[in-house]
């Protein structure tokens, strides 16, 4: 009897790591996230998934739709190195993915240029890629203007396994650190600002214990101090300095930090003030070091005091001078809060990882909150802020999605909807005043007294456009809404509502369907 010849389709005889990558037009990107995450893993990159799924956890059961609101996750870890003095940033990756990350990254005011190395089919199957990533790292690497130089690698050279883990480490004194910040494999730019800012505190602590390193640009205070980690307001550190300065303690950097030589004053701490709470790997770092972490955040009155006690005790400050700096704080905090009330019902959604530290803000300020959601894992550092509004009656979801924000609002009808760019949007067509997160609730001070009272002009100002909503949309009625929106060139071009073509054209899609299900019974 003959033996029958398999025929094996390309697209399965060839490297399933490559082509799974590279098919379509070369690029790639539409390849799907299951099929790129495959890919990956074939291409020898499991090891650092793994790490990411373990470090930033999602819904194995989500569907398409049950995802998180947030741009490309690479601009958290571009946003993280370019704000760094003597940093280089690189990017490998599709050409249209870069032109958007710089596109934003100088919308958010970047003032520094960002690298690119380019690639195609070829360069990507043959290696090639690899060698023009370490050509450029050296020809980067000028001890004169950088300390650093950060490599990224996006979506297609991640699925494609180019392995920057085989770049030096070290290139004419100037360290060389390569990420991989896939789409498919992070599922924020908020937690992709972790992946860089803890791949830096990991090579900084070896550097400590290497030998002796650069002290801080300020110089070394004499008094014991908290790091603080996740990006804040800028006031806001001084502020809490402020509150912790009667207790002996003193404020250490900011992770991520501005500079190389921050990241050993933040890991030469006594404790880390984890005010931001998905920075897992960051976290993990500082615990390798030794250092206690304290969740939450001074905001608010019950938020202030609960952070002073704990943050107190984590550094030995006796209870009389925790107690003493309570009682200071707090009377100040009641009074900013009394004097600054918020009335109405609110709901509240963001991406930044700051969503409940605002809510509880907006709670003790007397808002009527029903609803939050963040872009961002539940983690165990913001258990005490979870629980707390939970105990308010406030319903918090974490990893929400689009989805679960929009039917928030159409539940609770609020007087005010907090969220992101589709959320506000989709809230001002109903009629609902909104304000975006990040450029006008998170650009605000939220600690101690300062943040009392921080909130409640810009909230009220946007309640009290209710009216102006109402007569704007009794003015308009539907007019430009649905399949009518846009710009039509003549004034009787606007499409007409036509039910006889759409039974017809029903009708035919029932049709097609039946015929489809026929053939597959078959």
């Amino acid at each position: 009897m003959a033996k029958t010849i398999p025929i094996i389709p390309t697209s399965e005889a060839a490297n399933p790591a490559v082509q799974t990558a590279i098919e379509g037009d070369g690029m790639g990107c539409h390849a799907g996230g299951e099929k790129m995450l495959a890919a990956a893993k074939s291409a020898g990159k499991s090891a650092v998934l793994e790490q990411y799924a373990k470090d930033y956890p999602t819904d194995p059961n989500a569907g398409p739709h049950d995802q998180p609101q947030s741009m490309c996750p690479a601009f958290g870890s571009l946003r993280v190195g370019l704000r760094m003095r003597r940093t280089a940033t690189i990017l490998s990756g599709s050409a249209c993915c870069v032109y958007g990350l710089t596109f934003t990254s100088h919308f958010y005011g970047a003032k520094r240029s960002v690298g690119y190395v380019p690639f195609n089919s070829e360069s990507l199957v043959t290696g090639k890629l690899f060698e023009d990533i370490r050509e450029a790292v050296y020809a980067e690497a000028n001890p004169d203007n950088y300390d650093a130089i950060v490599i990224i690698n996006l979506c297609v050279p991640t699925a494609s396994g180019v392995p920057l883990q085989l770049l030096p480490k070290e290139i004419n004194g100037v360290r060389v650190i390569g990420i991989d910040v896939p789409g498919f494999g992070v599922p924020t730019h908020a937690e992709a600002k972790d992946i860089l800012a803890g791949a830096m505190l990991k090579y900084a602590r070896e550097e400590i214990q290497a030998g002796p390193v650069q002290a801080p640009r300020t110089g070394v205070t004499d008094k014991p101090t908290i790091t603080l980690l996740g990006e804040m307001f800028p006031a806001d550190p001084i502020i809490i300095g402020r509150m912790l300065a009667p207790m002996g303690l003193d404020v250490g950097p900011v992770v991520p930090t501005r500079e190389w030589r921050e990241l050993y004053a933040a890991l030469d701490c006594t404790a880390v003030g984890a005010i931001h709470p998905f920075y897992t790997a960051s976290i993990r770092e500082f615990e390798a070091a030794g250092r206690p972490i304290v969740g939450s955040a001074p905001v608010g009155h019950d938020g202030t005091e609960a952070w002073l006690q704990q943050i107190g005790q984590a550094a030995n400050v006796p209870q009389a001078q925790i107690d003493a700096v309570k009682n200071a704080m707090l009377g100040a905090i009641k009074g900013a809060l009394a004097q600054a009330p918020i009335k109405g019902r609110i709901t509240l959604s963001g991406y930044e990882g700051s969503e409940l530290l605002v809510a509880r803000l907006l709670v003790e300020s007397g808002a009527d909150l029903r609803y939050v959601g963040s872009a961002c894992p539940r983690t165990p550092w913001s258990a005490a802020d979870c629980a707390w509004l939970e105990a308010h009656g406030v319903h918090v979801q974490y990893r929400a999605s689009l989805e679960q924000d929009l039917a928030a609002i159409k539940e609770w009808q609020p007087d005010l909807a907090i969220g992101t760019t589709p959320v506000v949007q989709a809230a001002k067509q109903g009629g609902i005043p909104s304000l975006y997160f990040t450029n006008l609730i998170s650009a605000r001070p939220l600690m101690g007294p300062a943040g009392a009272g921080s909130l409640a002009q810009v909230i009220n100002a946007a309640i009290g456009n209710k009216n102006r909503f109402d007569e704007m949309k009794a003015f308009f009625g539907d007019t430009g809404s649905g399949h009518a929106a846009g710009v039509w060139e003549r004034a009787n071009g606007v499409p007409q509502d036509r039910p006889e073509f759409e039974a017809d054209t029903k009708r035919q899609l029932e049709k097609q369907a039946k015929k489809r299900n026929a053939e597959a019974m078959i």
